[in-house]
């Protein structure tokens, strides 16, 4: 049995009964999903490594179609009133509407400026004040500008790990999404770069609705408002983040919390 309290906010997304496969798997990576995720708020997915949480993370904006022979076996993904399941969804909107964070930041080989209006010119937006205006705002929003304002001309790929990560949050925010998914969005990154990182999640909530996968269970703890425990492909637990690290309601969330697994 799993314990999934239903949320009291508007939601940005509910999982119904939701299998996947990778190909040539014999089982599936998700089994019976179901979850609701609360509009502008965050929500951290734990649990041990290869329990799904990155699949399911991915599942939310279809990133395993760019792979062929995978599979949603069973469930739906209810987003704006739609399955975006169905095959006839526009994977770009989507893309566009549920953006994605990446563990690795992944400046393109171009300039700042032309890194954060890339998203703008996909969607077809090619008037130049415009797109300064929102490069500018993007950027100001991630909480870089002081530090890259002067020189948005230049090469992306000289920043730092730390500048990177907020360029690909700028990136990702200048289309202005409705949805932000943030996979391991500061392991490969000092605890500054860090802390900087987890500040602004926290900020961005109030525009976006936030969806963090997390291997540090003090990270889950310090940004966000619900927490999902995962196991083995199952989700076994989502709550509030202050209930469940304080009095979870699951034997298997408890015993992962206090280190007994992992």
């Amino acid at each position: 049995m799993a314990t999934i309290i239903d949320i009291p906010e508007e939601k940005a997304i509910t999982v119904k009964n939701l299998d996947f496969t990778y190909a040539g798997a014999d089982e599936p990576s998700l089994k019976n999903i179901s979850m609701p995720l609360a509009k502008n708020s965050i929500t951290a997915l734990i649990g041990p490594s290869g329990c799904g949480k990155t699949t399911l993370l991915r599942a939310f904006n279809r990133m395993h179609d760019l792979y062929p022979g995978h599979s949603y076996d069973n469930g739906q993904i209810m987003f704006e009133d739609r399955n975006i399941l169905e095959p006839k969804e526009d994977l770009i909107n989507l893309r566009i509407k549920i953006g994605m964070i990446f563990q690795k930041p992944t400046a393109f080989p171009m300039s700042i400026y032309d890194n954060v209006a890339y998203g703008m010119r996909l969607k077809g937006i090619k008037n130049r004040s415009e797109l300064n205006d929102r490069v500018e705002k993007a950027i100001q929003d991630a909480a870089l500008w002081k530090e890259v304002g002067e020189r948005l001309k230049h090469d992306a790929n000289g920043l730092s790990g730390g500048q990177q990560q907020r360029l690909c949050i700028a990136r990702a925010i200048a289309v202005e999404p409705e949805v932000l998914l943030f996979d391991e969005p500061t392991s490969a990154l000092d605890p500054i770069s860090t802390q900087g990182i987890e500040k602004l999640i926290i900020e961005l909530k109030e525009k976006v609705s936030i969806i963090i996968v997390t291997h540090n269970m003090q990270q889950a703890a310090r940004v966000s408002d619900y927490t999902g425990f995962m196991y083995l492909g199952e989700l076994i637990e989502l709550n509030k983040t202050e209930e469940m690290f304080v009095t979870p309601a699951e034997k298997l969330t408890s015993e992962y919390i206090t280190g007994k697994f992992g």
